[in-house]
Formats: structure tokens, C-alpha cells, sequence
């Protein structure tokens, strides 16, 4: 039986599991604050695809490649500029060499993040250069092979649309998710509406939109309700990070239990959400807490606010007057007809 491929499987399966932090987990590993993830690609490929083996047995269904500042803006901070191929397709052999020694599908995700650059008209990238950035990370990731682009944590309208723009030229299915860590939006002030009209009105279409990193799993829910209303048929991504950060005895410390990431993975299901993972601070614990919630889940009433808030933590006052309140009864309306 052939293996179906990326949106054959978002199109038929209830729910689909990505994996959880990269950066986080490294730390535990041994990264030093400064040092780039993407260079233990080459410099320690059997830690990288560890982590990516713990995923999978934790029950990932997604693995996202050690590739989220693998354009070659930010591998200029390392002197790397000139190795963006070569980073870029280590790090895919080190996720499909794990992904395809697993026990169930796993499909590989190429990350791909901001430039770390101000595009214009505020900033000096010209949208044309990063568009050849975002393409050449991009062709370096599809020779890899891996299944999805994956677009994560903008903030930026510009930088979003630069993205797909180069990632498009592949021809492979994309997926793209913002970062709404400032009080319900963006940095640059995108809400959850306007990211689904942003979507909306792309020349290509990702198979899947959504929401990444942020404040908290309880603010990334709220977001959540917000995209699923404003995207209705899309299919959303939540990938929230596992609780809030805490600065103790000189290391990042996340608050997130694995029982709260299990709470927020059904939460999130229910929110509208399509496929479900963690980012910062989410360990392989954290990830098989939440595949055992939601492979014993119901499916049940679109959340609100307040319990979310009651389950999962506080959601900022100014979160929630952002596409968040109405969101839900605005869903149930709508489902209705």
C-alpha cells in the first residue's frame, strides 16, 4: 500500500501530532547560549537525530527539521552564509533517517524561519532578497526530502508573504504559522483575523495555517479560536509553547506540566485545531502526554475564554479582546447554518 502523502493525511486523519522544541531541548544537551542549533547538524548529527528518535517515540507523526535559522541571514551571524545547502540538507538526512526507521508514518517538516531582518518599507531587506533567501533554504530543504515546508514563527505581513513567495517555488506543500507573543498579536501587530486574511489572499495557498511559540499554551488556544473562526475551513496549527518561561538558577525554566500539555492538546483539538505540537520548553515527556490525550479524546465544544483560563493558565486582558471572545460563539453560529 502506497504512503500517503502529507495532505492526503491531513486531508483524512482526525488529528496529527507534531513534535515539540528544538532549541529548548538542545540546551539540555549541551548548546551553549550563542551557538547555532543549525551547525549540529554536521558537528553532532547523533544528538540532533536523538531528539528527533524521542519525538517519534513519543509519538510524533511530524518532525521538523534543525533548520528554523537555516537561511542565510541568520547563518551569517556564525559565518555560515555560504553553507545554506549543505546545513540545510544534513539536517534532513538526520530527520528522514529517523522518520523512516520508525514504527508508524512520520513526516518530515522543513522549518524555516524569519530572516531576523526588518523587510521594507520600515526595514532594509528588500522583499526580493529575501524572497532569494527563503528559496534557497527552500530548494536546499526539498533535495533533502522532506514532505512540507514548514514556515514558522513570523510576525511580519512582508516577511510572511516573502516566505511562501520562495518556498512556493519548490512546488511542495507549505505550511505557515505566525507568533502572536505581544498581548494577542503579532510583534508587528498582525491579529489572528487579519493572519487569516493575509492567508486568504496568497497566490498559493499552505495546506495548513496557524499559530507557534507566543506566550503560553493558554494565550496560543485563545489565538487559535481566533484563526479557526477567521479561517473556517482551513486546517490550523497550534504548536504553543509548554506553559510560561521562568528564569531559575540561571537557566529558562518552562512551567508546563505534562498533564497541562495533555489539558492543552485536547483543548486545542477542540479549539479548531487540525494539528497539534509543542515549541519551547516542550520535551519528548510533555509530547507523549499529549498523543495518549488525544488518542483518548471526544471531541467536544469549541472552548471559551474562561476555560481555557481555568485549564490552562491566564489569557492577558488585552489577548482577549483580539478575535479571541467572540471567536467561539461566532464559530458556533456559523456551524449552525
Amino acid at each position: 500500500m502506497a504512503r500517503p502523502s502529507f495532505t492526503e493525511a491531513l486531508a483524512t486523519r482526525p488529528w496529527l501530532l507534531a513534535d515539540g522544541a528544538t532549541g529548548t531541548n538542545y540546551f539540555q544537551m549541551g548548546l551553549e547560549s550563542g551557538d547555532a542549533p543549525e551547525l549540529w547538524n554536521e558537528e553532532h548529527p547523533e544528538k540532533v537525530r536523538d531528539l528527533h528518535r524521542r519525538f517519534i517515540e513519543a509519538g510524533a507523526d511530524i518532525i521538523l527539521s534543525n533548520t528554523f535559522g537555516g537561511n542565510r541571514h541568520r547563518l551569517k551571524l556564525h559565518q555560515a552564509q555560504n553553507r545554506v545547502r549543505e546545513i540545510n540538507l544534513a539536517a534532513v538526512k538526520n530527520a528522514r533517517a529517523e522518520a523512516d526507521a520508525a514504527d508508524h508514518i512520520v513526516y518530515v517538516g522543513g522549518s524555516i524561519g524569519p530572516t531576523g531582518e526588518i523587510l521594507e518599507p520600515v526595514g532594509s531587506l528588500s522583499h526580493d532578497d529575501a524572497v532569494k533567501a527563503f528559496e534557497e533554504q527552500a530548494m536546499a530543504l526539498k533535495e533533502g526530502g522532506v514532505d512540507v515546508l514548514w514556515i514558522e514563527t513570523m510576525s511580519s505581513e512582508e516577511e510572511l508573504k516573502a516566505a511562501v513567495e520562495g518556498a512556493a517555488k519548490t512546488g511542495l506543500p507549505i505550511v505557515t504559522t505566525m507568533s502572536f507573543d505581544t498581548n494577542g498579536r503579532t510583534m508587528m501587530g498582525i491579529t489572528p483575523k487579519a493572519f487569516g486574511a493575509i492567508t486568504a489572499a496568497l497566490p498559493v495557498q499552505p495546506v495548513a495555517i496557524g499559530a507557534n511559540c507566543g506566550v503560553g499554551a493558554s494565550e496560543l488556544v485563545a489565538t487559535v479560536l481566533g484563526i479557526s473562526a477567521a479561517r473556517p475551513d482551513a486546517a490550523v496549527v497550534a504548536k504553543g509553547n509548554c506553559g510560561i518561561p521562568q528564569y531559575v538558577d540561571g537557566h529558562i525554566h518552562y512551567t508546563g506540566t505534562p498533564d497541562l500539555m495533555a489539558d492543552y492538546a485536547g483543548i486545542a483539538l477542540d479549539a479548531g485545531a487540525k494539528i497539534i505540537g509543542g515549541c519551547c520548553g516542550t520535551s519528548p515527556e510533555h509530547l507523549a502526554a499529549m498523543r495518549k490525550a488525544l488518542e483518548a479524546h471526544h471531541k467536544g465544544e469549541r472552548p471559551s475564554i474562561e476555560l481555557i483560563e481555568a485549564r490552562l493558565g491566564p489569557v492577558s486582558e488585552l489577548a482577549k479582546g483580539v478575535d479571541t471572545a467572540a471567536a467561539g460563539a461566532a464559530r458556533r453560529e456559523r456551524r449552525r447554518g
